[in-house]
Order: C-alpha cells, then structure tokens, then sequence
C-alpha cells in the first residue's frame, strides 16, 4: 500500500478569503517505509504575504515572484498522489486549499475517502492533550532542531514519524526469502537440529575412560 504524507504553506488560514498555497510537499512511502520519492514546489501566490504568514514560514513575495504558479504543477501533483492513501495533520486545512486550487481550475479534486487525518487519530488516542506536530514530536522525542520555521518538505518528513509512533508501527516490515523467491515459514512441528546420533568405537571409549582416570589429577577451577 502506497502512503503520502502531505503538507502545504500558504498565505493565511483560508482559500475562501482569497489566500493561497505557497508551498506544497509530499513524501511518498509503501507501508510506511520511504520510497524516496517526493513533490515538492515553491509557488507563486500572486498576491501578498501578510506579515503574520511570513513569520510562520519565512516565504517573502519577492522569494517567491519567480516560483512556478499553481496552475502548473497541478497535473504533476494530481499524478503524484493519484491512488495513493493521504496523511496529512489537519487534513481539513490543507484539503481545503487544495481542492480551492484545483476547483478554480477545473481539475479532479481530492476525494476524502483517500485521507487520513492525523489530527483525529492523535485526538482520539490522546483526548484532551495538545495535538499539534510540534507537541507529538516532543512527546515521541522526535529532533524537533531543524524545525526553525514551518517548512512543508520538513513536516511530512515529522509527521512520518509521528504517525508511525502513533498507529505503534516501531520497524518495517521485512519479507524474508529464500532463493527462490518463496517466503520461509516454520511449522511448529518442524524440528531445524540434526536428528542424527554419531556412535563411538569402544576403543574410543576406553581411551576416553583411560584419561579421566589417569589425567585428570586435581580440580582446574
């Protein structure tokens, strides 16, 4: 089963106020392992960066004037992701974005039933707590040192890990094979020692019982 983490930046809290994504990142994984596939783009907003969202990401207009704009890195995007399971923390925020973006230009948007949000999942096990990235990372002991600021790319990689701690997932998977490319079971029945008994001459006997007798003359120990 193919994963993808996402997570994206943008120029304030709603697409319906006319804010946009400025930066959107996805890491591709299979059963939660890392394929070391990404997508990840700096965008163009076209539009003003407020003071407050500059702050949160560091993104400036004029860091950005040069960036691609939404509308074309949509169809690489949709690609990406295409069949593939969505975790995203606060998936309504950045799903939100994203289907205002791709609604706007008539493309497919996401459908829900492919997101996994783990918000709620940190929610109904720590009901109560703080939830945010920042508070599991710590509770997990996740390095939290390079997180300076809210960088996209970075938190899908942290939100990996948080989830993994989450769903209790600690190591992969691993399919072990034989030669033949055929799984290895073992039947509890299935004795892997030699069952063969090695008989000894009797003139091996008596030279075993010979040197206990006359060589072994006091206590080594």
């Amino acid at each position: 089963m193919f994963e993808v983490f996402l997570d994206t930046e943008t120029t304030g809290l709603s697409f319906k106020e006319g804010h946009k994504i400025v930066e959107l990142a996805c890491i591709e994984t299979k059963d939660l392992i890392p394929t070391h596939k990404t997508f990840h783009k700096l965008i163009n907003p076209k539009r003003n960066i407020p003071e407050d969202a500059f702050k949160i990401h560091g993104y400036s207009e004029k860091f950005l004037s040069n960036k691609e704009i939404f509308s074309n890195v949509a169809d690489e995007f949709l690609e990406f992701i295409k069949g593939k399971k969505l975790i995203i923390h606060n998936a309504n925020f950045d799903v939100g974005f994203l289907n205002g973006e791709l609604g706007a230009l008539n493309k497919d948007l996401i459908n829900k039933n492919f997101v996994i949000d783990s918000l709620e999942v940190a929610r109904n096990k720590y009901p109560g707590m703080s939830n945010s990235l920042d508070s599991l990372c710590k509770k997990f002991n996740i390095d939290l040192s390079r997180r300076t600021k809210h960088n996209a790319l970075l938190d899908c990689e942290l939100l990996r890990e948080v989830y993994i701690n989450l769903v209790g997932v600690k190591e992969p998977k691993f399919n072990l094979t034989n030669n033949f490319g055929e799984n290895i079971t073992f039947s509890k029945k299935e004795k892997l020692y030699s069952k063969k008994v090695i008989d000894i001459t009797d003139e091996e006997l008596k030279s075993h019982n010979k040197f206990l007798k006359s060589e072994i003359k006091k206590n080594f120990y």
